[in-house]
């Protein structure tokens, strides 16, 4: 399947900018995010144009709509999904958080990335396949930015929100215990998506998108 690529010259007025932040175009900050510092403005789109680059890499491609997840925040027709970001805060932390145990394998929180993903409705089936890509990327790339660690939630709306989250919470655990990232073993996900009559197809280890 030839999947577009968003790095491609288009007069499509669909889609904002990369070098734009319409607050009113990307997702508002859920909990996870909460008490963190958020990323907005230059810094947004400083660390979202790299997330282009680093799910380009990788392939994590909304395979719905056709194109590099990073470009969801730009489309016009979706303005409540994609990614925000918060730089985590220690006194925001909760208690007994995998992340920043006190143990040999805590991480300076400073140093720590949030990213929470809100998909365009509550019922996405990629919404799985999507984070644990995304967390994939980021952190199996992550000499090409500053944080130790990027940890990825689902946005609470999702009506898998508790399980994929715990999903992705014991990713997190072995990357920050192992330093290794964890094999991808989450099966295809071929549920109708968005109401369409098209499969969503969401790509899986091993298929389209290796993440």
């Amino acid at each position: 399947m030839n999947v577009p690529s968003p790095f491609g010259e288009s007069d499509d007025d669909t889609f904002d900018g990369y070098d734009e932040f319409v607050v009113d175009h990307v997702p508002a900050p859920g909990e996870f995010l909460d008490g963190h510092d958020l990323l907005a403005d230059g810094r947004h789109l400083a660390f979202h144009r790299l997330s282009r680059e680093l799910f380009e890499e990788r392939a994590v491609y909304d395979m719905t709509f056709g194109y590099n997840l990073a470009r969801l925040n730009n489309d016009t027709r979706h303005r409540d999904a994609g990614y925000r970001y918060a730089v985590e805060r220690a006194d925001a932390v909760d208690e007994g958080d995998v992340a920043t145990a006190d143990s040999e394998a805590a991480v300076d929180p400073a140093r720590v990335l949030r990213a929470e993903f809100t998909p365009t409705t509550a019922f996405c089936p990629q919404s799985n396949t999507l984070t644990k890509g995304s967390f994939r990327a980021w952190n199996g790339l992550a000499d090409c930015h500053e944080y130790d660690l990027v940890r990825v939630r689902v946005a609470p709306m999702h009506q898998r929100a508790a399980e994929i989250n715990a999903e992705l919470r014991d990713m997190e655990r072995e990357f920050v215990e192992t330093g290794d990232l964890p094999d991808g073993d989450e099966a295809p996900e071929t549920d109708i998506d968005e109401g369409t009559d098209t499969p969503g197809t969401g790509a899986s280890d091993g298929s389209r998108a290796p993440f």
